[in-house]
């Protein structure tokens, strides 16, 4: 019995280092979002750190046309880097969980 419970607390201190592991790499994962005429273009890391603002010059022309674009855009970016980061990080923890009847977590 001790024997199971120390492999599963080996297994679920393995899962933790890759779901820590898996966050430093989403680092590196830029997610792109753009406006649908392409004038406002943002990038973020799935980890939702802001790396890039593109704005097209005629943009800067109606402070309120730019404020709405960030939003919209930025509110978007910000979805998708968040689904990818869940997505990754799900997987990874599904991936080392024990098999304990009951405790289906990641479905």
């Amino acid at each position: 019995m001790f024997g199971d419970l120390m492999g599963m607390m080996g297994k679920l201190k393995e899962t933790q280092q890759k779901v820590e592991e898996t966050k430093t790499r989403l680092d590196s994962v830029l997610i792109d979002e753009q406006s649908n005429d392409g004038l406002l273009k943002v990038t973020l890391t799935a980890n939702r750190t802001l790396k890039s603002i593109d704005i097209d010059d005629s943009l800067l022309e109606d402070k309120e046309q730019l404020e709405d674009y960030l939003i919209l855009i930025l509110n978007k970016a910000i979805e998708n880097a968040t689904h990818v980061n869940e997505a990754e990080i799900a997987a990874v923890a599904k991936d080392g969980m024990p098999n304990i009847p009951g405790m289906d977590m990641f479905k």
